[in-house]
């Protein structure tokens, strides 16, 4: 009899177990709402571009509302940028020097650090869990018949925390560019997304604002 009732015990809760299973919209919508909540912490990632040819690049981008800090070192080259929306401090460190100018007022928001493309991501394409860890979702995304978008990838791949909902990361191929972001880290101050020149002593700083 305990025998039976250990098997029983084991089948509900089996049952139990995939009926609380979550399908993977349901995952990427609490995502969604999860990266709204924590929209004026601020964001960390690493956005790869791999392109043609050329290579694969890596930028670190701190963003925190309009104020956003880029990290590029290619070739053993590395600059720093940072934007508040209005004007730009470039930072090259070979030449030692932060150049300061205006932004041109097109209209045109930096990608760069960008979430937006995360949020309704699973419209017009088919999700599949392909993945599963104690830690994480790996959530595929193909893009579905009746996504007439030309511009649009064939397949996304998604990571999901568990823990949090929050992306672990997410990469597609557009245009032949594939595009990466890496290490996503919510969670980012006032000081690592502005130009500090008492951070940069001896840094040659010249201001172009006023010649323009």
């Amino acid at each position: 009899m305990k025998r039976i009732i250990s098997i029983i015990a084991a089948l509900v809760l089996a049952a139990g177990s995939v009926l609380m299973a979550q399908t993977p919209e349901e995952i990427i919508s609490r995502m969604e709402k999860e990266m709204n909540a924590h929209e004026k912490d601020g964001i960390f990632m690493v956005v790869e571009m791999k392109l043609p040819i050329l290579g694969t690049f890596a930028t670190e981008t701190y963003t925190k509302g309009d104020k956003m800090r880029m990290e590029v070192n290619t070739s053993g080259k590395k600059a720093i940028t940072w934007i508040d929306g209005r004007v730009q401090w470039l930072y090259t460190v070979a030449d030692n020097e932060v150049v300061i100018e205006n932004l041109k007022q097109d209209g045109s928001k930096s990608s760069e650090g960008d979430l937006s493309a995360l949020n309704g991501i699973a419209d017009g394409y088919d999700v599949s869990l392909s993945k599963e860890t104690d830690k994480e979702w790996y959530l595929l995304c193909k893009k579905s018949r009746s996504n007439k978008d030309k511009d649009a990838p064939k397949s996304m791949n998604l990571v999901v925390w568990k823990d949090s909902y929050l992306p672990a990361s997410f990469s597609g191929k557009m245009s032949g560019v594939t595009l990466t972001m890496r290490n996503l880290k919510f969670g980012v101050s006032d000081r690592e997304v502005t130009f500090n020149a008492a951070d940069y002593p001896g840094v040659k700083i010249t201001d172009k604002r006023s010649a323009e």
